[in-house]
């Protein structure tokens, strides 16, 4: 069940990632039925028909379907993860054949604690009061509290999804239900294909940025967990614990904190390294720049480098684009960069630690064949290989970029580099016209750090020359 607020049809796009199923079982679309739904609205405006066809052969309800942005206005980012759950929960009790509920949560709804366990906190506010407020209030008025009303959430999707995940205990009724908190969900590791990746959210966008050498400085602890974990991964377990839930029908609702932190941890500046040096391999096509980002958690040390950096270039660029005829957009492109990172800022300066008991238990309740097939085993995860499918992922599938290009995107990067070079060599210059060529004092140093490399290159061509 997902949310849509667009014209697409359900049944577009996604081709490509169905060819294994499409393999094994060529009718396989016969098998799905769409059906137009609207978190926002009452009884999620499905038509009556759909309705009754929900209400009698309904199975199992996986409920995804949430505004992933994090800067959502509180009101809709309440009536999409909290009112929705609401709606859609109503509905599932009226199911006739309904065996199992699951709900992805996120492993952030308790970002305000630092060791999250697989049950349900204290709510940030009682849900339905909330609900009453924003119903009455004016939307300029709810944007002026909302920072009030946060408190130590980050934002109103971490907020909202607490909300939910309450909501989900307290009007539970009979359903066997289960909820699954993925943490950053990243490119998949091997389903449908490695590397696959349909959007820039999360970390996704912040790499192609990097890639093409747009995001120079980010802020983020080196040292810090950068708890990823890929889209199949998430999958499988939604999977896995759809039949333990329907199958086993456990007396209390369980809670799966799906992370890799405390199994495989990997952390920011190995992140890094591992982006850059797969982006050197493997450039992306007409970058800006060459790949040259770096972490820092010194917010001084980040803002020069946003100055010198992003801003500077970001500048020349426009007016050149301005002088050519052209549209100037890359101050643009680096306001919105700057606005995401702020708000990932959160996310990549600090730890958390979150159990992992019902994960361990699910897989340990699976068979041999199936803990294969639904593999959410991530102490196989290998990091470096992961990181650099996933940036090969991000250079196929969301840029469409061809790897025969690689051999271009190298001459093009070598082309930047020598601008580069010959753009310092100027400055170099200029600076040394205007400052140091009027002073005597710069002047002796000036021949002296001369002098020295000359006796230097004479002492290595003489010593050289006796060799030979």
């Amino acid at each position: 069940e997902g949310h849509r607020s667009t014209g697409a049809s359900p049944k577009e796009g996604y081709e490509d990632v169905f060819d294994r199923v499409r393999e094994d079982c060529p009718n396989f679309h016969e098998k799905i039925k769409p059906i137009n739904a609207e978190l926002t609205q009452p009884k999620l405006a499905i038509s009556a028909e759909d309705e009754e066809e929900l209400l009698t052969r309904v199975n199992i309800v996986f409920h995804c379907a949430a505004t992933v942005r994090f800067d959502e206005p509180l009101k809709h980012a309440l009536q999409l993860n909290a009112m929705g759950t609401q709606r859609l929960l109503e509905l599932a009790r009226q199911m006739q054949k309904l065996e199992a509920f699951i709900h992805i949560s996120t492993a952030y709804a308790n970002c305000v604690r630092k060791c999250i366990d697989e049950i349900i906190y204290p709510p940030p506010a009682e849900p339905k009061k909330l609900f009453d407020l924003v119903e009455w209030l004016d939307e300029s008025i709810i944007q002026d509290i909302t920072p009030k009303l946060l408190g130590d959430w980050p934002n109103t999707y971490t907020y909202t999804k607490a909300l939910s995940e309450y909501l989900i205990q307290q009007e539970k009724g009979n359903l066997n239900i289960a909820i699954i908190r993925p943490s950053i969900v990243g490119a998949s590791w091997h389903e449908p294909f490695p590397g696959w990746i349909d959007s820039f959210n999360g970390t996704s966008g912040i790499f192609v940025a990097a890639g093409k050498g747009i995001l120079r400085t980010v802020i983020a602890n080196n040292e810090a967990v950068a708890d990823m974990i890929p889209v199949d991964v998430v999958i499988n377990l939604t999977l896995a614990a759809g039949w333990y839930t329907a199958v086993h029908r456990p007396k209390n609702m369980l809670v799966y904190n799906c992370t890799t932190g405390g199994i495989n941890p990997f952390f920011w500046g190995e992140m890094e390294q591992y982006v850059m040096s797969t982006f050197k391999r493997n450039p992306l096509e007409q970058a800006f720049r060459t790949p040259n980002a770096h972490l820092t958690s010194n917010y001084l040390i980040n803002q020069y480098w946003i100055t010198v950096s992003h801003k500077a270039p970001a500048i020349l660029y426009d007016l050149y684009m301005r002088l050519t005829g052209r549209k100037p957009r890359m101050m643009k492109v680096i306001n919105r960069l700057h606005k995401s990172m702020m708000l990932l800022q959160y996310f990549s300066t600090q730890s958390w630690d979150w159990s992992s008991d019902n994960m361990n238990m699910l897989m340990g309740q699976l068979n041999t064949e199936d803990r294969k097939l639904y593999n959410f085993d991530v102490r196989q995860l290998h990091w470096s290989e992961y990181i650099e499918s996933y940036c090969l992922g991000a250079k196929k599938y969301l840029l469409n970029e061809d790897m025969s290009g690689i051999p271009a995107a190298k001459q093009h990067l070598r082309k930047l580099r020598n601008i580069r070079y010959a753009f310092n060599t100027t400055l170099l210059v200029i600076i040394w016209r205007i400052f140091i060529a009027r002073s005597q004092m710069a002047r002796n140093i000036w021949y002296f750090v001369v002098s020295l490399c000359y006796k230097f290159l004479s002492y290595f061509r003489a010593s050289s020359t006796l060799r030979h």
